[in-house]
């Protein structure tokens, strides 16, 4: 009666189809992304690494970069350790706006409204 084999393997092949779909065929891609980022660099162009460090490309070397992480001061990098491009707009989001804790701007005159008491 369910002697048929492809039912039986039927789900399995099922299963391997579904991952395919859902977890490599995605990874891949976002990994060529990386590769193709990676490969584009130029000197100029702002970068955060894996690590969280900012700086400047400086030169491209190879398989190695350099980044200019304060003025004067140079790393030698892996390409594959570059995380990402920083545009000017995610750097507003990733510093501070200058706002005070309120949300509000500092105006500088002491009337913050969380040290005033009624």
């Amino acid at each position: 009666m369910g002697n048929n084999p492809l039912g039986t393997f039927l789900p399995l092949i099922l299963l391997v189809v579904v991952f395919y779909f859902l977890l490599i065929r995605p990874q891949r891609k976002r990994q060529q992304e990386q590769i193709q980022m990676q490969n584009s660099l130029t000197p100029g162009v702002r970068v955060m690494t894996t690590t969280g460090l900012f700086g400047t490309v400086v030169a491209v070397q190879d398989d190695d970069v350099v980044l200019e992480v304060a003025p004067g001061v140079e790393t030698r990098w892996v390409k594959a350790a570059i995380g990402r491009v920083v545009t000017p707009a995610d750097e507003v989001t990733d510093g501070d706006t200058g706002g005070s804790a309120t949300g509000g701007p500092d105006t500088g005159n002491g009337d913050d409204a969380s040290t005033k008491q009624s």
